[in-house]
């Protein structure tokens, strides 16, 4: 795995970060996932709006363009012989010692990891489950995609894999909430439903996506409160992010779906494999 952090190359053996980092020290640290096609990132612009939104709102300072990171993700797929790979641009508050007397942070610590790209075929589907571990709510607002990421691994912990499963959360007031790594959409009597941004869940890209191209082609979108109940009545299901992009549900529970012959899911995911090539 090749690197690059605070503007230099490193090979993923030699990075070296402070435990006085106070990324570390007390989770204040911010990331993003995604992936290239034919080196380039798809919604580039809006991961980095919402990253920037996180890292305004705790005053972390970024002191790098998206064109310099453009620059950074296109060289290190050269360095992996031009292949596309898997990134995550990691960006902590930097070091400060024990104590919380900054009123911000100048000095952050940028890391862009990238690793192997592991494709999904197209279509291939995962079953679901409910998670016993409710959804915690996210602490000021919207949620934001931070090192606080505790409840995320105890629901990870409730299934053998990720690779072939997911796991979605319920609120503490029992809505239907996301994923453990994906937002969740699902069809009933041809409508799209997903969990309203009211629920705490993270404000997914490709989720955003799905919503705005589904309203396009005439499909009718409703974000709301849902319960299980809702989600179990459902004919189709699919789960959504920047990597894995529209993947579909054929099992929640013991409940079988169409997975990947559902009809949504199948013009969505069209248009996605549509937007990609442009």
């Amino acid at each position: 795995m090749q690197c690059w952090m605070n503007g230099e190359y490193v090979a993923a053996s030699d990075l070296r970060i402070s435990p006085f980092d106070h990324g570390f020290l007390y989770g204040l640290g911010f990331f993003e996932t995604f992936r290239t096609y034919e080196g380039k990132v798809l919604f580039f612009e809006a991961h980095m709006e919402r990253l920037l939104a996180a890292l305004t709102q705790y005053r972390i300072h970024m002191p790098y363009t998206a064109g310099e990171l453009i620059a950074v993700i296109e060289h290190l797929n050269e360095q992996a012989g031009g292949h596309d790979g898997y990134f995550r641009l990691n960006v902590s508050a930097g070091e400060h010692g024990i104590g919380l007397q900054p009123t911000e942070y100048t000095k952050p610590n940028v890391i862009l990891f990238r690793k192997e790209l592991h494709v999904i075929p197209n279509g291939q589907e995962k079953t679901a489950q409910w998670l016993e571990t409710p959804r915690n709510s996210p602490e000021h607002g919207v949620r934001v995609k931070s090192h606080h990421y505790g409840n995320n691994v105890l629901g990870r912990f409730e299934m053998p894999s990720l690779a072939t499963q997911e796991g979605f959360f319920l609120t503490e007031a029992g809505y239907v909430a996301e994923g453990v790594t994906s937002n969740v959409f699902w069809v009933k009597n041809d409508i799209l439903y997903t969990p309203s941004l009211e629920t705490g869940i993270l404000p997914g890209i490709t989720r955003e996506w799905v919503i705005q191209k589904a309203n396009q082609i005439g499909i009718q979108v409703e974000e709301g409160l849902f319960t299980q109940s809702d989600v179990e009545q459902a004919s189709e299901c699919f789960i959504t992010n920047s990597v894995q992009e529209l993947v579909p549900i054929s099992q929640l529970g013991d409940i079988q779906l169409l997975g990947n012959k559902g009809l949504i899911y199948a013009r969505l995911h069209e248009a996605y494999v549509e937007e990609i090539k442009q």
